[in-house]
């Protein structure tokens, strides 16, 4: 049996699955859409056609993008006194966001009851993706049961106020909550060594970040097809997905696109399991022979010191510079310092395992729940998952480019495998294994795994901060 032609076919009939019932549901929303007077987005329009869900979204030029991050930044913060009026606007925003986000843009809309046998269909197709094949199975299996639970006619699993799923999605899943004990345990599983031990490493998780910002660019060219409409908050919970991180994709998504979560949840974690499969051929394709045979020294040890300064370091810094990223980095250092510290091993076994395997359950559980049709069978929701491989492929493609271009500044004997750029993006410890993977192929005594560990470490680290930019000019 070929696997990868069988996951192919798998994926082919999901997307056709999705297809056929998004045409439908086009065809039945259009006839109600002939006499509208509003201007369609074109290449001609493209600046003027109004966006669906836009309004109150500022257009953002690069001063006031560069004035927004300096007023967020912590100095900022503590040397600035707000005045009445900025309190009195603070507030007014955060009301007017409340009011937003307590608005269900689904609410209204329904579905032919058959549609909720085709995500049944679909969830028992991302089950057997994760049992049988062994894609990111301790998320897809539990995302899975929950799209199937979701769409069971007459079970009420997601109905408030006391269906099981939308409790947990309450909780935990539509706020910040599950996401920071996710970055809780990822740090408490992460080793910031090869980071520490060669921090140049760090510019080629910094450079993977560019498939989260073409895809911004992405997001404007597929407005132009019909029945997709992206405003700026949705666009950029879209990008997101190129940092390959589903507890960031998730974070920004329930920040600026909850209507959107599950299947920007559903392409992230995907796209992480497909990582053996989309990278490869890019690396190949990227790099010469010559530097797919660079051999790279081993690291040098790095002290428990170190180790345990790194997360208070990476804290301060972040605390400084870009507050909203904090969340993320924050619990990431905590749970990371819990496991350097040495004093403490209880909790780090129990962040590491009792807690992650707990809070990944009902995570999975509470996405999974949310992919109902109304909100998965439209363009929108296809064109979130093309894309999720479009940020995906350019992430790759950032991280490749960067490592090359350090080698014409680097002598010849400190020279870097552009191999490991790939594994910028923040699939920790997967992308650094396909690294390793590729690498082997073409000389089998060397092994690169723990050199492509410091820029995929990195990688966690520049999406999150990649997810605070996001938040500080947007959310």
């Amino acid at each position: 049996m070929n696997t990868t032609k069988d996951i192919r076919k798998i994926f082919i009939i999901m997307f056709a699955i999705l297809g056929i019932a998004t045409v439908f549901s086009v065809a039945r929303s259009t006839a109600f859409a002939q006499n509208t007077n509003e201007e369609q987005a074109s290449l001609r329009t493209i600046r003027t056609a109004k966006i669906a869900n836009s309004e109150g979204i500022k257009n953002i030029d690069v001063p006031t993008f560069l004035v927004n991050v300096w007023h967020n930044t912590g100095i900022y913060q503590v040397i600035h006194t707000p005045t009445a009026a900025e309190i009195a606007e603070a507030k007014a925003l955060e009301a007017a966001r409340a009011a937003k986000a307590s608005v269900n843009p689904f609410a209204d809309v329904r579905v032919p009851a058959w549609y909720n046998i085709v995500m049944i269909a679909i969830g028992f197709l991302i089950i057997y993706l994760g049992a049988a094949h062994g894609f990111e199975p301790l998320l897809l299996i539990p995302i899975g049961f929950g799209t199937v639970f979701a769409n069971i006619l007459g079970a009420g699993m997601i109905d408030a106020p006391h269906g099981m799923l939308h409790i947990i999605y309450s909780a935990g899943v539509g706020n910040e909550f599950f996401p920071m004990l996710i970055f809780m345990g990822i740090g408490a599983m992460t080793d910031f060594g090869p980071l520490i031990a060669n921090p140049k490493t760090a510019l080629l998780g910094g450079a993977a970040q560019l498939g989260v910002f073409i895809t911004l660019l992405g997001v404007a060219l597929f407005n132009l097809l019909p029945g997709v409409d992206y405003n700026m908050l949705q666009a950029c919970a879209i990008a997101i997905i190129g940092g390959a991180d589903g507890p960031t994709s998730i974070y920004v998504s329930g920040k600026l696109a909850p209507g959107m979560m599950a299947v920007i949840a559903v392409a992230a974690y995907s796209y992480m399991a497909l990582v053996p499969m989309i990278q490869p051929p890019l690396m190949k394709l990227l790099t010469t022979k010559k530097e797919r045979l660079i051999k790279m020294p081993q690291l040098r040890p790095v002290s428990r010191t170190e180790k345990v300064l790194f997360p208070i370091l990476l804290l301060i810094l972040t605390i400084l510079l870009l507050p909203p990223a904090a969340p993320l980095i924050g619990m990431l250092a905590f749970g990371n310092f819990v496991k350097e510290v040495g004093v403490v091993e209880r909790l780090s076994k129990t962040i590491q395992n009792e807690l992650m395997n707990i809070v990944s359950i009902l995570l999975s559980l509470g996405v999974g729940a949310q992919m109902t049709p109304e909100k998965i069978m439209n363009p929108s929701s296809l064109g979130i998952i093309a894309l999720g491989l479009v940020a995906f492929a350019f992430a790759t493609v950032g991280g490749l480019l960067m490592a090359k271009l350090m080698n014409v500044f680097l002598p010849k004997d400190k020279k870097i495998n552009p191999l490991i750029g790939s594994a910028g993006v923040s699939a920790v410890p997967m992308a650094a294994r396909v690294t390793n993977k590729v690498g082997l192929e073409y000389d089998p005594t060397n092994f690169l795994l723990m050199n492509a560990m410091g820029p995929n470490v990195s990688g966690v680290i520049g999406t999150a901060i990649a997810a605070g930019v996001f938040i500080a000019t947007y959310g």
